[in-house]
């Protein structure tokens, strides 16, 4: 059992357990956090999964994680690691089940007194338009060959299609399509589980939200993004549903018998993973790109449906009811990328696990119109409470390969959620509050309690003061749709 007295407080929001602590570890485990969040941590595995995750082969620095962190499979939630290339390791549980589990935001240009007279019809258009639950399947009808170039194409087989904008593609990481892709890569059984499930929302976590802009931080930054006070903003929260699910069982599954093959020792036969330049490691790699696609084009496809809800809802009732792409982030990733590493230029494969990528101004992945600024960084909150937009820093770039958190982080079960929370009740909390919600399962809504998570604005406020994100602005909820 790990104790807050085995930590080393590196600073007043960063504590690290050193390489001595256990013989396996190759290097140390940094976790972000401050006292109380610490507190929470330790109440169940995930510091001893961080610890865990400094066993792998060749990871380089240290293993991190954020102030978010909870437990998970083999990682911990909130986890980020990078291994050297060629063969440091790539990990399926590095990743996670929801591959490219991520966060858009579209913007408006009108006000809430505009939007609020209308806004319980917007909920039930989008709640129509954009099928969520489990098993939900989509509006959208595609072929075998399509879902094909789906996987390899991602956003640009939805612009091709008019599910997006090209503005759009450019508001998002990798501009909507990870390289390497292969859908050849990807079972007969994922595809089979995603061929219906393309502009579908899901269940869980996941979310649309209608959002008014509460609080400017930084107000050059927000002026360069497009936010201003009181505006009407729209998050979606979603991921690689069930193929991304299915490709992750497939190579946890596979990889059983690549760590035998290739002699890895492990500490939890969870952190199962094979070297990244391994036949094994570039078919996951693949697999796992491929995943992510599905995943960008998922959200572009929902862009789509939220704007036709808009415009059905809002059109001749106000001045400009389009929306515009803030940006698109992902949250469950693994990428090759350069970073400096004891004063060398060094190319890394980051796994981030419940992290956001958070790149700093001068980047050049970043477009044109925001490389003086940084990335924009999502932190959605748990239901009903806020959500936060970051901009990535050079604090980030330097601490933790340009990463921070990416949300709130449980501190309950979804079962214990359930047994403590009425789904009815909650529904009715939260309308009293304002706040109208839309949702097919009341016990799926009690799992997503706002008091399941930490306080989010605690989470954010570490990072920040950490500089490994800086706040913009604060965004909190009008109107919530789930499955």
């Amino acid at each position: 059992m790990i104790r807050k007295q085995d930590f080393e407080r590196i600073s007043d929001n960063v504590w690290q357990i050193p390489q001595s602590f256990r013989d396996d570890m190759r290097a140390p485990a940094r976790l972000y956090a401050s006292d109380d969040l610490l507190e929470d941590a330790l109440q169940d595995e995930s510091v001893n999964q961080l610890v865990n995750t400094a066993t792998l082969p060749g990871i380089v620095k240290y293993a991190i994680s954020m102030p978010d962190i909870h437990q998970g499979y083999g990682f911990p939630i909130g986890g980020v690691v990078a291994t050297q290339t060629p063969d440091g390791v790539i990990s399926p549980g590095g990743v996670g089940y929801d591959i490219n589990c991520g966060v858009r935001l579209l913007a408006s240009h009108v006000s809430v007194d505009e939007v609020q007279p209308h806004l319980k019809k917007l909920a039930f258009a989008i709640y129509e338009n954009c099928p969520s639950g489990v098993g939900s399947k989509s509006n959208v009808s595609i072929h075998v060959k399509q879902l094909d170039e789906v996987l390899e194409q991602g956003s640009e087989w939805a612009l091709r299609y008019d599910y997006a904008r090209k503005e759009d593609l450019n508001r998002t990481e990798e501009f909507g399509k990870m390289p390497g892709a292969a859908a050849d890569a990807v079972s007969k059984r994922a595809k089979d589980r995603g061929h219906d499930q393309l502009g579908t929302l899901g269940a869980g976590n996941h979310f649309i939200e209608v959002d008014r802009v509460t609080e400017i931080f930084d107000a050059n930054v927000a002026d360069a993004l497009g936010l201003f006070p009181d505006q009407v903003v729209v998050q979606i929260h979603c991921g690689s549903r069930g193929l991304g699910h299915q490709v992750c069982t497939d190579y946890v599954n596979d990889f059983q018998r690549a760590v035998r093959e290739y002699k890895i020792e492990l500490p939890d036969r969870e952190l199962v993973c094979a070297p990244l330049s391994s036949p094994e490691g570039q078919q996951y790699f693949k697999a796992m790109a491929a995943s992510a696609n599905f995943a960008f084009a998922n959200r572009q496809v929902l862009t789509h449906f939220i704007r036709r809800s808009f415009e059905e809802v809002l059109a001749g009732h106000v001045r400009d009811f389009d929306l515009h792409q803030i940006y698109d982030i992902a949250h469950n990733m693994a990428k090759v990328e350069e970073h400096d590493i004891e004063g060398k230029r060094m190319q890394v494969c980051v796994h981030r696990k419940g992290a956001t990528r958070a790149f700093g101004p001068g980047s050049s992945v970043l477009p044109d119109d925001l490389r003086a600024i940084g990335q924009p960084v999502l932190i959605p909150g748990s239901m009903g409470t806020a959500s936060y937009v970051l901009i990535g820093t050079t604090g980030s770039m330097a601490q933790t390969f340009g990463s921070t958190c990416h949300g709130a982080g449980r501190v309950m079960s979804r079962s214990k959620a359930k047994k403590q929370v009425r789904g009815e009740q909650l529904r009715e909390e939260l309308n009293a509050r304002g706040i109208i919600v839309r949702a097919g399962s009341m016990p799926g809504l009690a799992e997503e309690a706002p008091q399941a998570y930490k306080d989010v604005s605690r989470v954010v406020d570490v990072v920040h003061r950490a500089g490994i994100g800086r706040k913009v602005a604060r965004l909190e909820p009008m109107a919530v749709i789930k499955g």
